[in-house]
């Protein structure tokens, strides 16, 4: 008697008998190809491989038909009814406002200056320059052994995504390094992560400093490369260099949305009756000044802005604001504050370089129009009243904006900005081609190691496993330089799993997209799902290799409903019989999986079956 107990993917208790597993076997022999030597079956993964090899000269018209997914769309880890949120909440940078590469440089130079200036670290360092071709975001650094690491969702090491310095650590180097890939619970102290959108700078710093010394010989401790660079980081951000300088040139720069597409959606939201409030570490002077230039071509007046939002919330100290007992300060600012003139303000308690002053009241509401600095969570909700599951905040920093809201019971939307970029990307026929390539390719070698055993290999055998694995990082090769000739892609491996950033985007975030102005094509009263059959991230396409292979379009099973984005229930009538079970709507399309009596016409215009249970849209 053989038992199944209810497990990982879900198993129900099952008993067989004797009889039962007589018949079972039977089964399994008859599923057993007909090739029933080694020789034969390595002949037809030979002959499979060349079959292949021949298809993968040209882009197989297959991939034509597979969906392409939106950058502009909102994805979803968790569902999401937009009809229950009367609250929404912003993050400053990289939030509402976006930069251009150059702020990278900035930050970057100015860290170095100080880390030779005031860290006295040596002269030869003021020749570095910033590489964005280099870093990505959710990278980690061992402070132990100075390792620039990418970790995948189950914490072990890419194979190709380790540096020391600028190197990168071949195989053999990272397992004598780590013994193992995995990352374990002692070694993971030692890892810091690299997260927010500033990091970039950051770990092309490290990673630079760390070459430096090993190129000049020099002994170092590795967790003071991080302290001194992350210090120097800081430094720039809290003394108000980087405000200064993005303030000194903004079209350099702060990213215009030509469209305005910002301030529709927040006039949208407005106008709906949601409530608004903004909560940056920012100081106030450096928004309004982004503010106004972001949208001065929208305004008649310069300073309207602020009339978009009940509440302003500027040097918040997250994540600290969520955990602290911090009071609220509001702030009196000076005309003078508006031309940025940068003078020293001393007073009581408090200390400003941009002439905004700090009142001394007790802050027990929130009024229009006003200002105010720091402040705490229990604070917030305790003088607005707002309700946790009420309210979204939207934020780029997966801990410092969005760990403390979700644990507050806040719903949750992860600003990453790479993230249309990468899509598009995967859009492309050439990243699809390699894409299927490679899964074909583990596919075949799949079975070969199933087939052949180490000490059955021939030299035929040992031939055809060096082209398969030849073949296979080849394509690995390519689909990674499409994204970052270092790390690849940000969100997935080399190898197609998760990465470790991805975790921390399921933990934190509800939903994810590129830019906040993206719920402009969503209804307000839209109802976000978790597509049902995820296997990465939600923005990904699965390539079905075995229609690539049989030369059968992908998804040809599928019933595709297209109902267009403003009169999207104009077309379905009671009479259907519809059940809505979800609904994920973006690039015009609604996803409906639905039980349906009636025909559905699939997007190649032929009907399907009736009372079939498919779904209607594939992710």
């Amino acid at each position: 008697m053989v038992r199944f107990i209810r497990g990982f993917r879900g198993f129900g208790t099952v008993t067989l008998t004797e009889p039962a597993l007589a018949n079972l076997a039977e089964k399994c022999a008859a599923a057993i190809p007909e090739c029933s030597t080694v020789e034969d079956e390595i002949a037809k993964i030979r002959r499979e491989f060349e079959l292949a090899k021949q298809r993968f000269i040209n882009i197989p018209e297959a991939l034509n038909s597979m969906p392409k997914m939106n950058p502009q769309g909102i994805y979803v880890n968790k569902n999401l009814r937009l009809d229950n949120i009367q609250v929404y909440g912003f993050d400053y940078d990289y939030t509402l406002a976006h930069y251009s590469s150059d702020l990278q440089s900035l930050i970057y130079d100015l860290a170095k200056q100080h880390m030779v200036n005031e860290f006295r670290y040596p002269e030869g360092c003021m020749k570095f320059t910033y590489d964005p071709t280099f870093p990505i975001r959710g990278l980690y650094y061992d402070k132990q052994k100075g390792c620039l690491m990418k970790l995948d969702f189950f914490g072990s090491i890419e194979p190709d995504g380790c540096y020391f310095g600028r190197r990168k650590l071949s195989r053999k180097e990272l397992e004598n390094m780590y013994g193992t890939r995995h990352i374990g619970r002692d070694q993971a102290r030692g890892l810091v992560g690299l997260m927010d959108f500033f990091c970039f700078s950051e770990a092309c710093l490290i990673a630079d400093m760390v070459q430096y010394f090993v190129d000049a010989k020099l002994e170092f401790d590795a967790s003071y490369i991080y302290n001194d660079v992350n210090r120097a980081i800081q430094h720039v951000h809290r003394s108000g260099l980087v405000h200064r300088g993005i303030l000194a040139d903004p079209t350099r720069y702060l990213l215009k949305n030509a469209s305005g597409q910002l301030l529709r959606f927040l006039r949208m939201l407005k106008d709906k009756g949601k409530k608004l409030f903004l909560l940056t570490n920012s100081p106030y002077h450096f928004v309004d000044g982004g503010m106004r230039y972001l949208m001065e071509d929208s305004f008649g007046l310069r300073d309207s802005w602020r009339d978009l939002f009940d509440v302003v919330i500027a040097k918040a100290n997250k994540p600290e604001f969520y955990t602290s007992e911090h009071p609220f300060r509001s702030v009196f600012s000076t005309p003078e504050s508006s031309s940025f003139v940068l003078t020293r303000f001393l007073c009581y308690s408090c200390y400003d370089e941009e002439r905004d002053t700090l009142a001394f009241t007790k802050v027990d509401a929130f009024h229009p129009n006003k200002v105010y600095y720091h402040g705490c969570l229990k604070s917030f909700l305790q003088i607005t009243k707002w309700h946790g599951p009420e309210v979204i905040y939207f934020g780029d920093h997966l801990f410092s904006d969005l760990r403390g809201p979700s644990k507050a019971g806040w719903r949750t939307a992860a600003i990453i900005h790479e993230l249309e970029r990468e899509i598009k990307i995967q859009n492309e026929d050439s990243y699809r081609f390699e894409q299927a390539k490679f899964h074909i390719i583990q596919e075949l070698l799949g079975r070969f190691h199933a087939t052949v055993s180490d000490n059955q290999k021939s030299e035929a055998c040992q031939s055809l496993l060096d082209e398969l694995n030849k073949a296979r990082q080849r394509a690995r090769d390519t689909m990674k330089q499409m994204f970052n000739r270092s790390f690849g892609a940000t969100f997935v491996t080399d190898t197609g799993q998760e990465s470790a950033f991805s975790y921390h985007i399921h933990q934190y975030a509800d939903v994810y997209t590129s830019k906040p102005e993206n719920f402009l094509f969503y209804r307000p009263e839209a109802w976000l799902h978790v597509p049902y059959d995820i296997k990465i991230m939600p923005h990904h396409v699965k390539v079905q290799t075995q229609d690539l292979l049989s030369c059968f379009k992908p998804f040809q099973n599928l019933r595709w409903c297209f109902v267009p984005f403003k009169n999207r229930y104009s077309s379905m009538k009671k009479s259907d019989e519809l059940l809505i079970e979800k609904e994920f709507s973006f690039l015009g399309f609604l996803r409906l999986p639905v039980t349906t009596s009636r025909n559905v016409w699939t997007k190649v215009g032929k009907k399907s079956n009736k009372n079939s249970n498919k779904t209607l849209f594939e992710h």
